[in-house]
């Protein structure tokens, strides 16, 4: 049986004030079920998150939930997933969903978001992965986080190398077309518990 890609979607447990940013976590998720693909996050039924797992599985996708147990209530487990997965830490939680991922995609969210995408960008930087990912930068909303990446390699902290693997993109299907081109090239996996 072929394996499915997964795609590993970070976001946030909110809406947001900008009613774009639903309509870019609803467009990912009919994009995930349209491409045949299949989803992990963080296994919430609010917010974002809701969004983009609700719209997966109504195309049909196959979607993974993991959560801590101390968050299940404040951040609704998701009772309609395909699997969902309820661990002690959150850093099992991370762990478990980047084993599963083929590639990563951070949509808006607030310091749980941007703990993720840096931690999995720094993973990637350190050489626990070659898994490409993506920032989808609706209404501008990274603007000024793009802007202070750049500052971080002109400061000569970042090289422009790791600031290259960054995919970023404001059209969810153009991002998805790249992030898909790169796994292909020859993204895999490792063995995240060395982190």
């Amino acid at each position: 049986m072929t394996k499915r890609f997964t795609l590993c979607v970070y976001c946030g447990s909110r809406h947001g004030n900008d009613p774009a940013h639903a309509q870019a976590a609803r467009a990912i998720g009919r994009q995930i079920a349209q491409r045949g693909w299949q989803l992990v996050y963080g296994g919430g039924n609010v917010g974002l998150m809701g969004i983009v797992a609700d719209a997966a599985l109504d195309g049909g996708a196959q979607v993974i939930g993991v959560i801590p147990r101390s968050l299940m209530e404040r951040e609704v487990g998701h009772p309609g997933l395909s699997e969902l997965h309820v661990v002690e830490t959150m850093h099992q939680r991370k762990q478990r969903m980047a084993e599963q991922a083929d590639a990563f995609l951070a949509l808006p969210g607030g310091i749980g978001t941007l703990e993720e995408l840096f931690e999995v960008w720094t993973w990637r930087q350190l050489g626990y992965h070659d898994q490409p990912i993506g920032l989808l930068n609706v209404g501008g909303y990274y603007d000024t986080l793009i802007a202070f990446m750049q500052q971080t390699v002109d400061a000569g902290f970042v090289s422009e190398g790791t600031r290259e693997t960054l995919e970023i993109g404001d059209e969810p299907s153009a991002l998805l077309d790249r992030l898909a081109a790169q796994a292909a090239q020859g993204g895999g996996r490792d063995d995240y518990s060395r982190t």
